[in-house]
């Protein structure tokens, strides 16, 4: 049942960017490489919404199982104070700084002076996402996932419908783009204010949730921080690829953003059973059903198998029709249609170890190993050995890429081996504060 409306909410927000690219693919593909690298702030935020989605889902999960409403208020409001600590030092840099912000991720001037006009309006989105995403990301780990999949409908219909009037109807271009964003984000926001007004698990009186126990302020700092920590690490290590690619050329930067979303969008089933299985392994921990915790885990592994294979297939088979929804000059066509090619292998990969260090692990708290798995994988191998192949050896920008896939290769033994050892199965719950 969470699966579903998981995936669809997965899709939904995967279609948002997906409105962006190609519209401003039709466009130019400056425009598209341009936004593509000013998103690259954005996406660290996201990033950083998805570990603390997980740090909290480890913890309010469990607490779910004991329907604790109380606790769960008190996580929302550790939930809430981090958000403010990531969104308003970012959102201040990008608005104030973004061509400085763009000189990050390119060398190219015309990216940078597109991309820094995007960037200055995009800014304000997040502190908007500050207030949603811990929000929903609590309501989902409650069992509460229709809410999440109406607001992120919502936040689709009102970019796709501003994207195409203020982008092609308005002439405003890269900057009618941004505005779409801004005022989707705005969406999503009213809507939550009016779910808090009806929802009965958090406190209706907002200083109960900084009521905060040191004991949870353990448990959170001990089995939900490096979680946190671990994601902030993949993004890091995942801006440094585009760093190393933004510096290929424009032809490299939109061909990357086009393959990216492509992805996101093939991957939303995956990544959806993912998610949802933080959920439900959480909640049968927090009941004490370890046993049926890792039966269930078995079945969802075997599920998530099957289903990276099927997104391959439905990714080899749409390449074609990706090609053809951008305009690309003849470099960045050839350059997308082989990097779509090793993305069909790769994301079958991906969703298996973000099911296991992302969703199995973290359910019982187990969080440091998967901190260990990404260090190792990415900072110490594919990282360097991207930054070797583009600056050092310059090697071709397809070989290059290829370079960059090798992290998934490297996790999978390792986390698949920790998974049998069973070790990740634990109850965090207390019974008292």
């Amino acid at each position: 049942m969470l699966v579903f409306p998981i995936a669809l909410q997965n899709l939904i927000t995967s279609s948002v960017q997906l409105a962006d690219t190609v519209m401003l693919g039709r466009l130019s593909q400056t425009a598209l490489s341009a936004s593509s690298l000013a998103s690259q702030s954005g996406f660290i935020l996201h990033m950083v919404y998805f570990g603390l989605a997980s740090a909290l889902t480890i913890l309010a999960s469990q607490y779910w199982g004991k329907r604790d409403t109380e606790t769960i208020g008190r996580i929302f409001g550790i939930g809430l104070t981090i958000s403010a600590m990531a969104a308003i030092p970012l959102s201040a840099i990008t608005i104030l700084f973004p061509r400085a912000v763009l000189c990050i991720w390119t060398n190219v001037p015309e990216l940078i002076q597109e991309g820094s006009v995007y960037l200055r309006i995009v800014g304000f989105s997040y502190l908007l996402l500050g207030i949603s995403q811990p929000y929903l990301s609590i309501m989902k780990s409650c069992e509460r996932v229709r809410l999440s999949t109406c607001t992120s409908l919502a936040a689709l219909f009102v970019n796709v419908v501003l994207n195409y009037f203020l982008i092609f109807r308005m002439h405003l271009g890269i900057r009618g783009a941004a505005y779409a964003t801004v005022f989707s984000r705005l969406a999503e926001v009213l809507i939550i204010l009016a779910d808090f007004s009806t929802q009965t698990i958090l406190n209706r009186n907002p200083l109960s949730w900084f009521r905060i126990p040191s004991a949870l302020v353990s448990d959170f700092r001990r089995y939900c921080a490096p979680a946190l920590w671990n994601d902030v690490l993949w993004v890091l290590a995942y801006n440094m690829n585009s760093v190393i690619m933004g510096h290929l050329g424009s032809d490299m930067v939109a061909a990357s953003s086009v393959v990216g979303v492509a992805r996101e969008l093939v991957a939303v089933t995956g990544f959806g059973i993912s998610s949802a299985a933080a959920i439900l392994l959480g909640k049968e921990i927090g009941e004490g059903n370890s046993r049926l915790a890792q039966q269930d885990a078995d079945a969802i592994l075997l599920v998530t198998f099957a289903a990276g294979i099927l997104q391959g297939i439905l990714l080899w088979l749409s390449r074609p029709f990706i090609r053809n929804a951008v305009i690309l000059s003849d470099t960045a066509g050839n350059y997308l249609m082989y990097m779509l090619s090793i993305s069909c292998f790769y994301q079958i990969l991906q969703v298996v170890n973000t099911l296991l260090i992302a969703s199995v692990f973290r359910c019982g708290g187990d969080t440091r190993y998967g901190v260990m798995l990404d260090l190792v994988s990415m900072w110490a191998v594919t990282v360097p050995l991207g930054l070797l192949a583009a600056f050092v050896l310059k090697l071709p920008p397809l070989a290059v890429y290829t370079i960059l896939c090798i992290d998934e290769i490297v996790k999978f033994p390792f986390a698949m081996h920790h998974y049998r050892s069973g070790v990740w199965n634990r109850n965090l719950t207390r019974e008292s504060f």
